[in-house]
C-alpha cells in the first residue's frame, strides 16, 4: 500500500510495542494524532496508567472491562470511550481476548519508538 494507507489486518504495518504480557500494539503516528491498534490475549490486563494526551478508544472485537477514574465499565465490540489527559485508566480483556483502536491527540512521544511498556508520563 502507499505511504498514507494502512490495514488493520496487515501485521507488518505500524510500529510494534509490547505494552504488558499479552498486550501488544501497532502504532501509526501522524503530525496531530496517533492511532494504536491494541491486541489483548484472553484475560490479559494493561496496567493502570495516565498520560497528558487525550485518548479515545473503540473496542473492535471481543469484550473487556475498561477501568477509568477508578470505575469499572464493561464494554463490548462497538463501544467507545474518551479518556481525558491525566485520568488513570486501563483495560482487562474478556475470556476471548479483544482488539482496541486507540486514538491519541496529540501523539504520545513515548509511542514514537518501538519498545515495551506504556511509557507513562
Amino acid at each position: 500500500m502507499s505511504e498514507n494507507f494502512f490495514s488493520l489486518n496487515d501485521l507488518s504495518q505500524g510500529l510494534f510495542r509490547e505494552l504488558a504480557p499479552g498486550v501488544e500494539t501497532r502504532i501509526f503516528a501522524g503530525e496531530q494524532a496517533m492511532l494504536s491498534v491494541v491486541t489483548l490475549a484472553p484475560n490479559a490486563a494493561g496496567s493502570i496508567h495516565s498520560h497528558p494526551e487525550e485518548q479515545w478508544g473503540l473496542l473492535l472485537e471481543g469484550t473487556a472491562n475498561r477501568i477509568q477514574g477508578g470505575v469499572d465499565h464493561p464494554v463490548k465490540a462497538g463501544d467507545f470511550w474518551r479518556s481525558p489527559g491525566g485520568v488513570e485508566h486501563g483495560l482487562v480483556a474478556g475470556p476471548e481476548g479483544c482488539r482496541v483502536l486507540d486514538i491519541f491527540a496529540p501523539p504520545r512521544e513515548a509511542y514514537r519508538r518501538a519498545g515495551s511498556g506504556f511509557g507513562n508520563g
